[in-house]
């Protein structure tokens, strides 16, 4: 949607409260390189891996969640694997965790598209999040109070200087 940062992406990048999501599938090679960097498809197995890494290297350098979240997550339309994620966040403990599959008891579950999840998670296209919600292209099962105080915190993690240097180093491996 990444265990590691306070603010992880996604909280610092705004929609869906810091839904940047994880999953593992079977993905495509590397897409190619930004300045030395190598990018991955957003989602890939090899995405999802350097984001954790990213999210673990700047843990101590965020500020923690002050939202207590879990969150289950559907991507649909992804284009390689099976054409859907399964992944989940939780930020019970001040700290944004990030992984494959479904939490059991989550205060809600998201259901969005994959262009629409890069749109929020990656590109932090606030008003993506808001036109997608308002055209029902995001499905919230749940409490959905519980998302939208984690996306009003999001929005205030974007102004921190580490957060926003995350966000940035997350949009230059992707894909």
């Amino acid at each position: 949607m990444l265990s590691g940062g306070g603010t992880g992406p996604a909280l610092a990048g705004g929609g869906l409260g810091g839904v940047a999501v994880v999953v593992g599938r079977r993905s495509p090679a590397a897409a190619g390189y930004l300045l030395g960097v190598t990018r991955y498809p957003f989602l890939s197995d090899e995405w999802i891996e350097q984001s954790k890494k990213l999210r673990e290297e700047y843990r101590d350098r965020t500020p923690p969640v002050p939202v207590s979240v879990r969150m289950n997550q559907v991507i649909n339309d992804v284009p390689f694997g099976e054409g859907v994620v399964h992944a989940h966040l939780d930020t019970s403990s001040g700290r944004l965790e990030m992984d494959t599959g479904h939490l059991e008891s989550p205060d809600l579950t998201v259901t969005l598209s994959y262009d629409t999840a890069k749109a929020i998670l990656v590109d932090a296209d606030a008003q993506a999040a808001m036109n997608a919600f308002m055209s029902g292209r995001i499905r919230v099962d749940g409490d959905i109070t519980k998302m939208i105080a984690l996306q009003t915190a999001s929005a205030g993690a974007a102004a921190d200087a580490t957060a926003a240097e995350l966000v940035r180093r997350i949009q230059e491996i992707t894909a």
